[in-house]
């Protein structure tokens, strides 16, 4: 259960600077579209769920809200400040890389932005990467393309080595745009950190095309991505009605979520079949997915299945390669089953087909943001320039509940989210494909 200590956010001590952003702060007052930085923005938002908790309404568990403080930890004059990005792409990491520099340079004055390449190898001598002096005439069109200006990189580096390079540069603030194995870096970075008592402030991003960060409403990326792989969807249902028997598979991104395929297969939906890592599937046997794909393609003519990358792994052998750099269980091609499976399914039952199999992962995180996600990016990279600046430290920026909120990484990291098989995205899923609740039974 999750209490109102977990979502205390570590500072690195009292702020007594007085914020450059005062005079705009001073009139503001708590309304449906601002929460003031001493009010809380609360965990749960059903009665029920208050409940369940235990707490009573005078305990009940809160975010501090993210934005602007009137007094700030850090004399942005005197200020040095890194920028790293880890992991896989996503749309909108350059938005964020350039309204982190915007909103420190022109609302803060601070002048030395420095970033680092290659993800946390850029901290580590033997990698021998450069550092890029980020200013905003540098950044300021980056965000036109995707990817990342700083590149970026998996695997686990010694935090020990990280914390030495922030001191020999005088770094005060190291903002970290990654996922959760990212995150669990920065964790790991903030202890170090602490344990030296130094002032450094660690504030992440976080970023996950797969949106499977908790405690965040959505991960930057995901609309764009989402939207792009619908393009996937329409063009496998236009192969698959063009061939008598035609069956159009799409292998989307989703290793263990399956946000994406959900979310496309609604916004085009001409999916017949939705496959994600959160609800099994039997491919055999009676009422299994091939016995039910024949017959609809028997009486239809045609039909597309959706699948995420991490569904049906308990149907392949697993590969004895283990895990990549960054920790992740290497994952089977779930797609070449599928088409393997189907084809071979199809041909016992003497009826043609005619597949195409469809695979835009790299061509669906390598674009840029839409502009929902460049909005989303520019205050998202605001709110944590706040954050660092008061002091704030071991924590994320995100939206819960609408608001902007500061969550301590320990939580960020705690599980996954993932689509709820009895939730009701999975169940609106179940009525526009019109697929049965469960293969198999």
């Amino acid at each position: 259960m999750t209490t109102a200590a977990d979502l205390v956010v570590k500072t690195l001590g009292p702020c007594r600077i007085d914020s450059p952003l005062k005079p705009m702060l001073e009139s503001r007052r708590t309304t449906v579209h601002y929460v003031g930085e001493d009010d809380r923005v609360l965990f749960h938002d059903t009665v029920s769920l208050v409940r369940e908790s235990g707490c009573d309404l005078d305990s009940l568990p809160g975010f501090e809200p993210a934005g602007p403080r009137r007094k700030i930890f850090f004399d942005a004059s005197k200020m040095r400040v890194g920028i790293v990005t880890c992991g896989g792409l996503c749309p909108g990491i350059n938005d964020v890389i350039r309204g982190i520099v915007m909103e420190l340079t022109f609302h803060y004055g601070v002048k030395k932005i420095h970033g680092f390449r290659n993800g946390y190898q850029g901290f580590v001598a033997k990698y021998a990467h450069d550092v890029v002096e980020l200013t905003p005439s540098l950044v300021s069109n980056v965000d036109e393309d995707g990817g990342t200006i700083l590149g970026t990189s998996r695997g686990g580096q010694d935090p020990e080595e990280i914390v030495d390079c922030l001191e020999r540069m005088n770094i005060n603030a190291l903002f970290v745009i990654g996922g959760d194995g990212t995150l669990r870096g920065a964790m790991q970075i903030a202890a170090a950190v602490a344990a030296r008592d130094a002032k450094i402030a660690v504030v992440g991003i976080p970023k996950t095309i797969d949106n499977d960060i908790p405690y965040i409403d959505q991960s930057f990326g995901f609309q764009t991505a989402f939207g792009e792989a619908t393009k996937a969807i329409q063009s496998a249902h236009v192969e698959a009605k063009a061939s008598p028997n035609g069956v159009g598979l799409v292998k989307l991104m989703g290793r263990h979520s399956g946000f994406i395929a959900c979310y496309a297969s609604l916004a085009e939906p001409d999916a017949n079949y939705v496959l994600i890592p959160e609800v099994p599937f039997q491919l055999d046997g009676k009422g299994g997915l091939l016995d039910h794909l024949l017959d609809r393609v028997k009486r239809s003519g045609h039909a597309v299945i959706v699948a995420a990358e991490g569904a049906g792994q308990d149907l392949i052998e697993q590969s004895a390669e283990g895990h990549d750099a960054s920790g992740n269980r290497k994952l089977q091609d779930v797609g070449l089953l599928l088409k393997a499976r189907i084809a071979s399914h199809f041909a016992a039952a003497g009826v043609e087909l005619n597949l195409k199999y469809i695979d835009p992962s790299y061509l669906v995180r390598s674009v840029r943001a839409n502009p929902y996600d460049s909005v989303y990016c520019l205050r998202l990279a605001q709110n944590a320039v706040h954050a660092a600046m008061a002091g704030r430290t071991e924590m994320v920026v995100g939206r819960w509940h609408g608001r902007f909120v500061h969550i301590p990484i320990p939580l960020a990291v705690s599980h996954r989210n993932q689509v709820a098989p009895d939730g009701d995205l999975w169940l609106s899923v179940l009525e526009a494909t019109g697929q049965p609740r469960v293969f198999g039974e």
